[in-house]
């Protein structure tokens, strides 16, 4: 069974720190880009990062930027995301992505890329 389960949500005040991991079984991890997305309420889910399969992060979004650090440990078969100096804005239902590719160095924040998503851990920050 090919699945992606996220970890690590929860409830932070407002200039805190949360690190988020995400595990994949059922796929070859280290042939996949890989991406965290967020939803929050009321609002169109966005890419946050996305991170080839070299490892290399290709893409942050404008408003994280120096904020959030992307990583992926292919032995482990783990995403990773650490958020730093956490806004309220943050608040959201954050998902990880696994997507196949042949760029070995290449990601992309389309969702579109994405063909295996997760459930979704919450991250409420609050002010």
């Amino acid at each position: 069974q090919v699945q992606v389960v996220e970890s690590g949500g929860g409830l932070v005040q407002a200039g805190g720190s949360l690190n988020l991991s995400c595990t994949a079984s059922g796929l070859s991890f280290a042939t996949y880009a890989m991406a965290w997305f967020r939803q929050a309420p009321g609002k169109e889910r966005e890419g946050v990062s996305c991170i080839s399969r070299s490892g290399r992060p290709t893409y942050y979004l404008d408003s994280v930027k120096g904020r959030f650090t992307i990583s992926r440990d292919n032995v482990q078969n783990t995403l990773f995301l650490q958020m730093t100096t956490l806004k309220p804005e943050d608040t959201a239902m954050y998902y990880c992505a696994a997507g196949p590719t042949v760029s070995i160095n290449g990601c992309t924040e389309s969702m579109n890329a994405y063909n295996t998503w997760g459930q979704g851990t919450q991250v409420t920050v609050s002010s």
